[in-house]
């Protein structure tokens, strides 16, 4: 749709964009071929849930930007607050010093972590924390002794990051191939895909505790004395969407501390509202050693991530000459943590959470009406956090082969949503889903709109196959 309150670029200026782009702008996890004949997408602006493309054109914003814009687009209350601590203190690093923000915005992210994860550890993003995570988890170990406790264990299929150490983490091989070698001593164990479920398919608590079960043997495989830490999303993300079974994480926890292994609760995407709760392990009922955020920390009005510690990893750098050699030129920066702070303000006086939690339930049921579908196997996810899996046979779950993923999410899917006006993801990094991560403020008139796009162009889709 056309919006008349957003001007388009006259053909001269937007040809411009064109070819400045084609020359200069590498874009991220992106062929850079596919802009050879067709234009690159140029987004000019954002209000409530809302983008706007150099053209005019409108999309909602289906996915968040990327699970990041919890608030929604166009809020000035966060523009202006970091204008002002631009004006006031534009830049000052952790270093051995601090700034009023960056404490504040400590204390605040501490008292809404589980436990006494107390300790917070500010990066520029998500990778950095889940970097910094796994430094400290073989940091600790060697300060208390245990100089052999450095491997981590994943999930197959999770995306943990891209940097080197949280690419190392993550379980998507073709993601890695080209990188390698990667950082050793990672290794996988199943997810929680109860779609696909290798054992105990009719059965889901059944079948989290297998699940669960494959960390003890993983840690045995390795040997318990070399383990440092288990990396794990509260709904792991990559491969669409998979949420704990009932107990899953309970029984994790209980194999972590019989072998002493560190508990990572990775909610880079899961945090700050994702599920309804400042983090996932909440709703979930676990308390890790460490969790990772960003994205919705600041609604992604500014770059910042987190690594939250508990009181036992900070332990033993309170004495002596003791220090965590480990930090980065941007982490808690003050304009960032000024946004930060901000945001959460926002969340606590709109009700942020209690919106999603008092919505969840709606966004379920109207995405599920697309089971009606041929192409359209599951429907799965928490809070406002969803993946659609596609596939070719509904009755035998039959999944699309490479070149059938290539033709169906790639040769059509993406731009076909693209043009109806939803801005989404259409993956195939594990079996072929659709992503939706709207922003938090959004309500039933959005759900509807996703569905009836969805639907529409899903339609057109059993066409092309």
């Amino acid at each position: 749709m056309v919006s008349d309150q957003i001007p388009a670029l006259d053909d001269e200026a937007y040809a411009g964009l064109q070819k400045s782009a084609r020359e200069h702008l590498w874009m991220h996890f992106t062929r850079m071929s596919s802009y050879d004949t067709a234009d690159v997408p140029v987004i000019v602006k954002g209000e409530g849930a809302y983008i706007y493309d150099a053209k005019g054109r409108r999309y909602l914003d289906a996915l968040a930007g990327l699970f990041v814009s919890q608030l929604g687009h166009g809020r000035t209350e966060l523009a202006e607050a970091a204008a002002k601590q631009s004006r006031e203190l534009a830049f000052m690093p952790l270093w051995s010093y601090a700034h009023p923000n960056a404490i504040e915005l400590a204390e605040r992210v501490a008292n809404y972590a589980p436990g006494d994860l107390n300790r917070v550890f500010f990066t520029s993003g998500g990778g950095e924390a889940v970097e910094t995570a796994w430094k400290l988890a073989k940091n600790y170990f060697k300060l208390v002794d245990k100089p052999l406790k450095h491997k981590v264990i994943s999930r197959a299929i999770a995306y943990h990051g891209t940097t080197q150490g949280a690419l190392s983490i993550t379980g998507l091989p073709p993601l890695k191939q080209q990188f390698e070698p990667l950082v050793p001593s990672t290794f996988r164990v199943p997810n929680t895909n109860f779609y696909r479920a290798p054992e105990h398919g009719d059965d889901l608590e059944a079948f989290g505790r297998w699940a669960a079960d494959q960390v003890a043997v993983a840690i045995e495989n390795e040997g318990p004395d070399t383990v440092a830490a288990v990396f794990l999303e509260p709904v792991q993300n990559a491969g669409g969407c998979f949420p704990p079974p009932p107990g899953y994480f309970q029984r994790v926890r209980e194999i972590c501390d019989e072998y002493d292994v560190l508990l990572v609760s990775d909610e880079v995407i899961c945090a700050f509202g994702r599920l309804g709760h400042m983090f996932g392990a909440e709703r979930y009922g676990y308390e890790p050693d460490m969790i990772t955020c960003a994205k919705g920390i600041t609604s992604g009005y500014a770059p910042l991530g987190a690594m939250i510690a508990s009181d036992k990893l900070m332990e033993p750098f309170l004495h002596g000459t003791a220090s965590f050699a480990h930090g980065y030129t941007f982490g808690g920066h003050p304009v960032s943590t000024a946004v930060g702070l901000a945001n959460l303000d926002i969340f606590e006086r709109e009700g942020i959470n209690r919106h999603v939690l008092s919505n969840q339930d709606a966004f379920r049921s109207t995405l599920e009406k697309l089971t009606d579908l041929p192409l359209v196997g599951d429907v799965r996810g928490d809070g406002y956090f969803y993946g659609i899996e596609l596939v070719k046979d509904k009755a035998t779950k039959a999944t699309f082969d490479d070149a059938e993923s290539e033709k169906l999410l790639r040769g059509f899917l993406s731009k076909a949503l693209y043009e109806a006006g939803l801005y989404c993801r259409a993956d195939d990094r594990g079996d072929p889903v659709i992503q939706l991560s709207p922003p938090l403020i959004c309500d039933q008139q959005h759900f509807d709109e996703m569905e009836q796009i969805l639907r529409s162009v899903l339609t057109e889709a059993e066409t092309k196959l």
